[in-house]
C-alpha cells in the first residue's frame, strides 16, 4: 500500500471489549470470593469467579463451564443479578453479568486463584475489588442485590 492511501483496515473505535459472566456464589449471608494471583493482570485483587464468554456460549453457559474448570463445581445458575460495563484506565473494556448462584455440587477445589474466601456480604467492602466490581460491592454490602 502505498504511503499516500489511507489504511483501509478497519480498527475498532476505543478498548477491545470482552464479555464475561460472573456468579455470586451464596451460602447463608456469605458470598465466594477469589484474588488474583500474582502473575495475573491485576494481581492481588480479590473479584466473582467467572470468566469470558466464548463464541456460541450463552453467559450461563460460559458461567457453569468457567465455575467446573475454576473451582471444579457443578452449579446451578441462577437469576441474572445486575449488569456491567467497564472502561479500564489501561484501555481494556469488560461487559460483566452477574447471576446469582445458590446451589451447586462438589466440594470448592480452588484451580486458579492466589485464595479464595467466604465472605459476609456486609465486610466485601473490606476487600481490595477489581475496579469494575467495585459499585456491585456497595450494593451488596448495603443488602440491595442478594
Amino acid at each position: 500500500m502505498a504511503a499516500d492511501q489511507p489504511n483501509s483496515i478497519p480498527r475498532p473505535n476505543g478498548p477491545a471489549l470482552r464479555f464475561v459472566a460472573a456468579g455470586l456464589i451464596v451460602r447463608g449471608g456469605e458470598v465466594l470470593i477469589g484474588q488474583r494471583r500474582e502473575d495475573q493482570p491485576m494481581a492481588s485483587l480479590w473479584e466473582f469467579p467467572g470468566g469470558k464468554i466464548e463464541a456460541g456460549e450463552t453467559a450461563e453457559q460460559a458461567l457453569a463451564r468457567e465455575l467446573s474448570e475454576e473451582l471444579g463445581i457443578q452449579a446451578t445458575i441462577g437469576a441474572p443479578v445486575t449488569h456491567i460495563r467497564h472502561n479500564y484506565r489501561h484501555g481494556g473494556a469488560v461487559d460483566l453479568q452477574f447471576f446469582a448462584v445458590h446451589e451447586f455440587v462438589g466440594e470448592i477445589d480452588n484451580q486458579i486463584y492466589q485464595q479464595v474466601r467466604w465472605v459476609r456480604l456486609e465486610d466485601l467492602t473490606g476487600y481490595d475489588f477489581l475496579a469494575a466490581d467495585r459499585g456491585l460491592i456497595r450494593d451488596l454490602a448495603a443488602g440491595k442485590l442478594l
